[in-house]
């Protein structure tokens, strides 16, 4: 780790707001690099700003937004070092339930977005020979129930990141893929008050048929808020795909993510969907006991 001397390279993460994205720009800031950290809000940006952390405003799905930081980018004159596509949401739901409009805005930001944001980008990649680090997720390798519009972004977000890995290799561009399970960050919070609200929504059928289901999901997220990894553990590995010179193509952050990913490769289909059912089953509140 570099401390005490000056990088002169800038490295862009998005979704730095709060929770990784935010402990990333500081973990690669206290590593020497510079940084343009994208928030939505000039307050959180007060809050990150440093001699090393310089806050962009940057919603990744607004084209004029990222327009500007590319010319920020080209104006900071330092080589871009790496682009932590970080930005993302969560939200869950039965797939008959989601209301297209919210599967329209988890792939706008989680997918869409970052493609954006990369092809901004690689001119300036291209240049320094750098690298791109897409954060994906454990859902992005293992879809579990109410996960549908969340993990499809993700499964695609890897799709597109083996492709422009493979098609940027001979360029000295690197791609790395960072897979966190179980985060303690914002984003679990946020999915939860509008996962409550889609259930406040559905219609007596729906409700018959899902009800418990979302209150077993609501429950494992509030396991993963207290149990999960912290976000500035979480940060380093991040910050070790975007910086180490030989990067391996997969990150994963936490056991859980370890462990899911290697059994989502190696078990059929009908045991995986077992497994997941039962980890559900311990999560759903108990019955009430009648009087």
């Amino acid at each position: 780790m570099t401390t005490s001397s000056e990088i002169a390279e800038t490295i862009v993460v998005t979704g730095a707001s709060t929770g990784m994205g935010a402990a990333t720009a500081r973990e690669l800031a206290s590593r020497g690099y510079h940084v343009l950290a994208g928030v939505r809000r000039q307050a959180d940006g007060q809050a990150l700003e440093s001699a090393r952390i310089r806050p962009v405003i940057l919603d990744i799905t607004r084209p004029e937004q990222v327009a500007e930081l590319v010319r920020t980018v080209e104006a900071d004159g330092r080589p871009l070092r790496a682009v932590v596509n970080n930005a993302g949401i969560a939200v869950n739901a039965p797939v008959e339930v989601l209301p297209m409009a919210e599967w329209r805005r988890q792939f706008d930001v989680n997918f869409f977005g970052h493609v954006e944001v990369t092809q901004a980008l690689l001119p300036a990649l291209l240049r320094s020979r750098g690298r791109v680090v897409m954060m994906s997720s454990l859902g992005g390798r293992l879809a579990q129930p109410t996960y549908g519009a969340y993990s499809g972004s993700k499964f695609a977000l890897e799709a597109v990141s083996d492709a422009l890995r493979r098609e940027l290799a001979p360029h000295g561009v690197t791609v790395a893929i960072v897979e966190p399970g179980a985060v303690r960050t914002e984003m679990v919070g946020r999915g939860g008050v509008t996962a409550r609200r889609l259930v406040d929504g559905m219609t007596a059928e729906q409700e018959q048929r899902y009800a418990g289901l979302m209150d077993a999901i609501l429950a494992q997220s509030e396991t993963f808020l207290r149990g999960g990894v912290e976000s500035a553990q979480a940060a380093k590995t991040i910050a070790d795909a975007a910086t180490t010179r030989r990067p391996r193509t997969r990150y994963t952050i936490g056991r859980d993510a370890a462990l899911l990913t290697r059994l989502a490769r190696i078990l059929p289909d009908r045991v995986l969907d077992r497994l997941l059912s039962s980890a559900l089953s311990k999560n759903a509140p108990a019955a009430p006991t009648a009087h």
